[in-house]
């Protein structure tokens, strides 16, 4: 089995480790679980990279993924209105400023 210690990008952080399982909750939240199941909960963050070579799963985090990652799934789900879209954009210019 490959268990995983995973970092964050950011700073370089180990936040878990002994990993095998991670994805996204129905409210769109990264967890994590380690080999006993106990689960580790990143707001918002994408997985940037998975190296199976030396066990490491690196993620991102950022204030803006969690909205980013809604807005995509409404829109595949073609549930994703123009409100949904603009409403994104404002966080983008709130963030840019």
């Amino acid at each position: 089995m490959c268990e995983f210690k995973v970092h964050k990008l950011n700073d370089n952080s180990q936040i878990g480790e002994d990993i095998v399982i991670a994805g996204y909750s129905d409210t769109n939240q990264l967890i994590i679980k380690d080999i006993i199941g106990a689960a580790i909960t990143v707001d918002s963050a994408f997985i940037e990279t998975v190296n199976t070579l030396n066990q490491t799963l690196t993620i991102v985090e950022h204030p803006l993924i969690h909205n980013f990652i809604t807005l995509v799934k409404k829109l595949i789900e073609d549930k994703g209105s123009n409100e949904d879209i603009e409403k994104f954009q404002l966080q983008l210019d709130d963030y840019k400023r």
